[in-house]
């Protein structure tokens, strides 16, 4: 089942229902929705899957309800330069869950979209687990992503009326990118919603965040999820793996499940594709929420 749900911005979001009706269900906003051809050919150069969004509704669908939407894609269509805050965003996820008659939940999400779990879950009670991917629950990098949001945006502004390869908009993998000599050209709202987003966190510590015992709790990424940022972007290190290592005893002894993967080049990208998140989340979601 698919609907078409109007936010509180007036813009339409495609959200959808897939597994057996009753079941405990799965909040996936990290559902992209497919592209093929040359788009999709374009993707899997960055080694981003085309059809991650059907892989992982498909692969969860089986023992879940799955409700699943594009927030990012959304986003990048619908920019929300102003409002895009923890508060907001949570209205927007607990607005859909209403919509398709959702009342509890557990949810997944990566990088961005993994800290606005961590939002959700200190907003409400509705939620039965959380997975963050790709983002620490504890000493999150809220101050780099401001300087790196802050220099996007900037560069976006400066670059608008200039010709310049979009490079940045178009990688899946940021890893291999020359952040030196990368150009943004953007849509100025798109990369200033992000900004008004790490804004509303600069004062946020997640240290003082204490959910509930009931909720069970995973935090994972890749072993080498470390991206070194150039000048252009405020010459900052964003290293995800580093501070969930660090905090893995603390973490695990407030609840946490915490799982650093193993693997060639198990970086920022590849540790979020569907093949490498279902065999960590689906069984850890068995075994956690359907053992009663």
């Amino acid at each position: 089942m698919e609907k078409v749900i109007k936010l509180k911005d007036s813009s339409d979001i495609k959200v959808g229902l897939a597994g057996p009706a009753g079941g405990k269900t799965i909040m996936l906003p990290v559902a992209k929705e497919s592209v093929y051809g040359q788009e999709a050919d374009s993707l899997k150069l960055w080694g981003v899957d085309p059809e991650s969004g059907q892989h992982f509704v498909e692969g969860l669908a089986d023992a879940f309800q799955v409700l699943y939407f594009d927030y990012e894609g959304h986003r990048m269509k619908h920019p929300n330069p102003d409002q895009l805050t923890p508060d907001q965003i949570a209205e927007d996820l607990l607005f859909i869950a209403d919509e398709m008659n959702v009342r509890r939940f557990s949810y997944y999400g990566y990088s961005w979209l993994a800290l606005v779990g961590l939002q959700l879950a200190i907003r409400t009670d509705r939620l039965e687990g959380l997975i963050m991917g790709g983002f620490p629950p504890m000493d999150g990098p809220y101050k780099e992503m401001m300087v790196v949001t802050r220099s996007t945006y900037e560069q976006a502004v400066r670059n608008q009326n200039t010709p310049a390869r979009e490079e940045w908009q178009e990688s899946g993998n940021p890893e291999k990118v020359d952040w030196d000599q990368v150009q943004v050209k953007i849509d100025t709202n798109q990369t200033k919603q992000f900004m008004t987003l790490y804004q509303h966190l600069m004062d946020f510590v997640d240290r003082e965040v204490s959910l509930s015992p009931d909720v069970p709790k995973l935090a994972f990424a890749g072993e080498k999820d470390m991206i070194v940022y150039g000048e252009n972007f405020g010459g900052v290190t964003v290293d995800i793996a580093g501070i969930l290592r660090r905090n893995q005893q603390v973490l695990e002894e407030m609840g946490w499940d915490v799982r650093i993967l193993n693997g060639d080049e198990m970086d920022h990208t590849k540790a979020m594709h569907p093949e490498t998140v279902l065999p960590v989340i689906k069984p850890w979601l068995l075994s956690n929420l359907l053992t009663d």
